[in-house]
């Protein structure tokens, strides 16, 4: 069984937030999530709210028969993405009259857990 979450459109760019989502990916559900609680950074907070929910759907769904019951011990993160999202282009006055590109960044953070 797979069950995934998937955070849209979050105002970070991917290059950071992978840094976060490379460190959780093959452990255990809650040992993934013990690891985000010591992370640092911003997306750690994003990646654990995405993991929770995750977790939530998988609980979830063995309720409602879709799956067979299904602990959050036995749940392993089998993938864990950060792709980017659309970019938020704006312009900052440079010298002689000319502009400068500010690209702000967005990302998608998708993670899959399974219970094998």
């Amino acid at each position: 069984m797979q069950v995934q979450a998937i955070t849209r459109n979050v105002r970070m760019s991917p290059q950071k937030m992978r840094e976060v989502v490379r460190q959780i990916q093959g452990l255990p559900a809650l040992q993934a999530q013990a690891v985000l609680a010591i992370v640092p950074r911003k997306g750690a907070r994003i990646v654990t709210k995405t993991l929770q929910s995750a977790i939530a759907n998988a609980e979830d769904q063995g309720r409602n028969g879709k799956f067979t019951p299904v602990k959050a011990e036995s749940l392993r993160v089998r993938e864990a993405v950060a792709g980017a999202a659309t970019t938020i282009k704006r312009f900052t006055p440079k010298a002689r009259g000319s502009a400068g590109p500010i690209l702000k960044r967005g990302c998608h953070v998708k993670i899959v857990l399974s219970d094998e």
